[in-house]
């Protein structure tokens, strides 16, 4: 089964679940910073909403809230999101390496940690 695309927003639910593990929707919510909480109802709709996406699932009900736990793996929605970032630059990765590097967010660990990546998948 294909991911399905997510919204900042809708990824800001699942990094909770991803960090809290399961939970209900008032801890989602609650997991905002309280300066830019969205409305407790707000967070309901994107949960039920991630649900029907199947990205989040209901596991159980206690009293009257019901606890959902996250689908999809962090790990899977950043490959998602990278695939879609260089989907964008056409395939190509050096304009997207080029501004990490102006912007001083591509440092030299990074570039050996990528070489060693690159190395080990040759192996294989």
């Amino acid at each position: 089964m294909a991911l399905p695309k997510l919204s900042k927003f809708e990824l800001r639910i699942m990094q909770a679940l991803w960090s809290h593990g399961p939970s209900s929707v008032r801890e989602v919510h609650e997991s905002f910073p309280q300066k830019k909480r969205p409305a407790y109802t707000t967070v309901q709709t994107m949960v039920y909403r991630l649900e029907i996406k199947r990205a989040v699932r209901r596991t159980r009900k206690i009293g009257n809230a019901l606890i959902f736990e996250a689908l999809i793996s962090k790990h899977a929605a950043q490959n998602r999101l990278i695939d879609e970032l260089v989907e964008l630059f056409g395939g190509h990765i050096q304009p997207l390496i080029a501004h990490l590097i102006a912007g001083g967010k591509l440092h030299l660990d990074d570039v050996e940690a990528a070489r060693k990546t690159l190395r080990q998948s040759g192996k294989k």
